[in-house]
């Protein structure tokens, strides 16, 4: 009767085990994303996932999301506002040279062209950022390029703008980030309740 139950716990253990990976490794539902992701297309399909990091928290509020223009003057937001308190660290999405830290149109901007993205090179925006680098530094995945500037925002509510564009044309910046980022949060093993230890 022992070997019976250790069995039977056997039995339950693989078929948890089974379950959890077949859950783990699945996609995604339709429809399941942060808030305001829109799916890849057009010129976005070919954005390289290098993003390790978000600019601003773990997985911080979309407050706008990315509104590509219909024209290169029409309305639209290229790119997507994260909700974020003044004094926020900003951290670069991923690892590149910093081509801009100043100031424009008054507000703190931060660009980093992102290094491995090809010619020309996927560029990284952020503001309103009080820059703590400057032109030419070399920056690391997640390291901090600022802090959320407390003016300068075009949101109702803090945030930062962060933009994405290779040359002259504006993408969706969430396409940098691979699928872990953006629709789950990492692994985690879960206890086994009720089945005894082998002996």
């Amino acid at each position: 009767m022992r070997k019976s139950a250790f069995t039977r716990a056997c039995t339950r253990l693989v078929l948890l085990v089974v379950l959890t990976l077949a859950a783990l490794l699945a996609p995604p539902p339709p429809g399941l994303s942060a808030a305001g992701a829109v799916p890849p297309t057009g010129e976005d399909a070919g954005t390289p996932a290098v993003g390790r990091a978000w600019p601003v928290g773990v997985r911080p509020r979309v407050l706008r999301g990315w509104e590509p223009p219909a024209t290169v003057y029409g309305r639209g937001h290229r790119g997507v506002d994260l909700a974020a308190p003044p004094g926020t660290p900003v951290r670069a999405v991923a690892a590149g040279r910093v081509s801009f830290a100043g100031r424009v149109a008054g507000k703190g901007v931060v660009s980093v062209e992102l290094t491995g993205t090809g010619d020309p090179p996927l560029r990284t925006t952020y503001e309103p950022v009080r820059a703590s680098v400057t032109e030419d530094d070399e920056v690391t995945a997640g390291e901090v390029i600022g802090t959320v500037a407390p003016t300068g925002s075009h949101c109702t509510a803090p945030c930062v703008h962060w933009g994405l564009l290779r040359g002259d044309t504006y993408l969706n910046p969430l396409t940098l980030l691979p699928p872990r980022l953006l629709h789950r949060g990492p692994s985690r093993l879960l206890p086994v309740l009720g089945v005894p230890v082998p002996e």
